[in-house]
This record gives C-alpha cells, structure tokens and sequence, in this order.
C-alpha cells in the first residue's frame, strides 16, 4: 500500500459538516485480511475473515468515532485444521470471544493522510491501537478507509507456536467503506 492520503473533497465535507451523521458499514465492500509468517520466517500464512460489520458517526465539526467488528470464527486462510485451530482457545476462542472489536475513537487529519487512534479488542484483552489510513470518498458517495496495521499477536494471548517458529507480528489490510444511514 502507497502511503496514506486523503482525499480533498472529504477533507472540506468533514471540515464543512456535510458528511455529519450515521455511517453504516458496508459489509460487501468491506475487507479485514491477515498476514504472519511461520516455520522461521519464511511460510507466509494468510488469511481473511469473512463477516465483518461496523459503524461511525460524523459528528457537525468533522470528528469521527465509530466500531469496527470482525466475527473470529469467520477466519479463513483455506486450510481447514488451521482455521479451526484459529477458532479454538489457542488462538481467538472463538465461541467465548466471537467478535474482534476496534473502537476508533478518533480520527486526525494529517498532511498527507490521516490518523486513527482507539482500541483494539481481542479476547478478552484490549490495547491501545494508532495507525496512519488512507480516506476518501467514492464515486457514490460512500466513505473509504484503508490501511496496513502491524499487531503483535502476544499482547492479546494469542501465544501458540510450535518451536517457536510463528512471527508473534501480524499484518492486517483493512478496507472498510462506509454508507449514509
């Protein structure tokens, strides 16, 4: 991914309350995808959820605040033990923990981009979360948000790795977009 940008004409919506309101997710524009690496480094393992959903809100001065929600039983890196291994108490437990949660709490615009600050909630743990995006708007007006997030995995619980071989760091590829309610 190039480096974060936004868009100009969602920079004077924002600034000029026009885009102030409810924003709805949507679901069949929306993309979460992960990427680690295992067997020392050099087995790529990858994977994208299927369910995702989430909302925002506009507020008439431009801040932005909202919830991004992943279902983890939805995993799927196309190899089926390892996704119900993804599933299981070793990794997102998922029938305790069904939802990965990130409440953006803010949303800075930057020079070239903009900043998202919140949360992010995994099991029954919750970190602080801060990544650039890039944000635009699209030809029907919905709202587009992008970005590549680095999570080490340890800081959630999630510590299963045979030998020691699985990369504790994580790449997630966002792609959500956002619709008027």
């Amino acid at each position: 991914m190039a480096g974060p940008t936004i868009d100009t004409t969602l920079r004077a919506r924002l600034a000029d309350g026009s885009l102030a309101g409810r924003w709805n997710l949507d679901p069949s524009r929306s993309s979460v995808k992960l990427r680690s690496r295992s067997m020392w480094g050099l087995a790529p393992v990858k994977g994208a959820f299927g369910q995702v959903s989430g909302e925002g809100v506009v507020s008439a001065t431009g801040e932005v605040s909202g919830t991004i929600a992943v279902a983890s039983a939805s995993v799927d890196s196309k190899i089926k033990k390892r996704d119900q291994h993804l599933r299981s108490a070793e990794f997102f437990d998922s029938e305790t923990y069904p939802q990965i949660v990130v409440t953006v709490e803010r949303l800075t615009l930057t020079g070239d981009g903009a900043t998202v600050d919140g949360t992010l909630q995994v099991r029954d743990r919750t970190r602080p979360l801060t990544f650039p995006a890039a944000v635009s708007l699209t030809g029907d007006g919905a709202v587009q948000l992008d970005a590549e997030v680095v999570v080490d995995r340890s800081e959630f619980g999630l510590m299963w790795s045979p030998m020691r071989t699985a990369s504790m760091k994580n790449t997630i590829t966002v792609r959500v977009v956002f619709v008027r309610d």
